[in-house]
């Protein structure tokens, strides 16, 4: 397995928290659950030109896209085929920054998987993934996508009231302080939400849920005994009954059932159908 991961250079840094090569054999599951974390990903599937994910309620019925997406912000976790996982490259946006890269207001890609040729043109699109399958030196492979977004790049600045919320929940996602943030600057909390949900592309008390859960899956991922009701305090739920919900809301399980099915990764975790046994 291998894992080539690194900060595009400036201006893109602004923009990108990362981009990413991964390549490994066959999983020993074939389904994963993906975690939503705020922020959205390009996603190149350089194994097979397509993407499956699955519902997440039985039957889990299988649905079928182009292999390079963008990979909106999630509200609740994802099930992806884990062959898919084999051979794969990435770009982890920002939060409200995917506007820089495709003109199209971030709640319209909200929980879907948008063909990124639909966004960028089928040339462009299938040009990058050649590129990347054409050559061997991951780091070359990486400079193919830094070029890539270079050249999509059009910078879009983030609304003052925006980036300060994003600031500020970052710090402490425990509450969406929308009146904090709008008497700041000005604006009604109406049309704060609204500008809001167009750059990052979920409402900020939900994105605020999102970011106080990552805090949770977190402590989860250690792998170390974990006092649930301390976690539950530090991460500003109410009581273990209320974190339990809200962990169960994002993620289909438990924080023990996650426990028990993490992966190396922290945000992917063993989708166990029925009859399966954990491995």
């Amino acid at each position: 397995m291998y894992y080539y991961r690194r900060v595009p250079r400036p201006p893109l840094d602004v923009f990108v928290a990362s981009i990413w090569l991964f390549r490994d054999g066959p999983r020993p599951h074939s389904l994963e659950r993906i975690l939503p974390t705020g922020a959205a990903q390009l996603i190149i599937n350089l194994k097979e030109d397509r993407t499956r994910v699955y519902d997440s309620e039985p039957p889990h019925q299988c649905i079928n896209t182009a292999g390079t997406i963008l990979a909106g912000v999630q509200s609740r976790h994802q099930i992806i085929d884990t062959s898919e996982q084999e051979y794969v490259a990435g770009v982890a946006f920002r939060a409200g920054r995917t506007t820089a890269f495709v003109r199209v207001p971030a709640y319209k890609t909200r929980d879907a998987d948008i063909p990124l040729e639909s966004l960028w043109g089928r040339q462009r699109t299938n040009d990058l993934r050649e590129q990347l399958l054409e050559r061997s030196d991951p780091d070359v492979q990486l400079d193919a996508i830094e070029a890539a977004l270079e050249e999509m790049l059009q910078p879009a600045g983030l609304h003052p009231a925006v980036g300060s919320a994003l600031t500020t929940f970052h710090r402490s996602p425990l509450v969406a302080n929308i009146g904090a943030v709008t008497d700041a600057i000005g604006m009604s909390a109406k049309r704060f939400i609204e500008r809001f949900k167009a750059q990052v592309g979920v409402s900020p008390k939900r994105y605020c849920r999102i970011r106080r859960f990552q805090q949770a899956v977190a402590r989860a991922h250690r792998g170390r005994p974990v006092d649930w009701a301390q976690v539950a305090l530090d991460c500003g739920y109410y009581d273990q009954s209320h974190f339990i919900h809200e962990f169960r809301a994002f993620s289909g399980l438990t924080p023990t059932a996650y426990q028990a099915s993490r992966t190396p990764f922290q945000n992917h975790v063993k989708f166990l159908q029925s009859g399966e046994a954990a491995v």
